[in-house]
């Protein structure tokens, strides 16, 4: 196995893991709503990284395969919400919530500087494919890692402070 085919095995499985989290912190967060929509279509921007990856990776003769993220379970859902809503007035959500956000930046962060480097591989080697891949996919993890930014400066002062 070479270092592309190994960054993009990490890389499958790095936007594979954000976008369960995203789908995971959606459910957890459902009553917030900005946080749960914004988080679901965050999460279909990974899935497709997921689906793209996969693809490249036939060419290096790396079998990733298709699958996305799995969704959750509707079962599982609904019992999430319902807790969710249940704790929605007390402080420690807020807390959740702000864990939650810097898990998911963290994720993004180290898929983003995957996607850097399978962006220099694909310089190094001329590989207008690979190129065209981290081109496309790469700001998309970027806008992924300014959102969880923002939401942690927005809602950090009022839940720390609050508590």
């Amino acid at each position: 196995m070479n270092g592309i085919t190994l960054t993009l095995r990490v890389l499958h499985h790095g936007e594979k893991h954000l976008a369960g989290r995203l789908t995971s912190v959606a459910e957890r967060h459902r009553t917030e709503y900005e946080v749960h929509y914004v988080a679901l279509d965050l999460a279909g921007w990974s899935r497709a990284h997921v689906q793209r990856l996969a693809a490249t990776a036939d060419r290096y003769g790396l079998d990733l395969g298709t699958s996305s993220a799995t969704p959750v379970p509707h079962l599982l859902s609904t019992l999430t919400g319902k807790a969710s809503e249940a704790v929605a007035h007390r402080p420690e959500p807020g807390l959740l919530l702000l864990r939650d956000l810097r898990e998911l930046h963290l994720a993004a962060a180290e898929n983003s500087l995957h996607w850097e480097m399978l962006a220099q591989a694909a310089q190094a080697t001329k590989d207008d494919g690979l190129l065209d891949l981290a081109s496309a996919c790469h700001p998309e993890t970027l806008r992924q890692m300014r959102w969880t930014n923002t939401m942690i400066k927005n809602l950090a002062p009022q839940i720390l402070t609050s508590l």
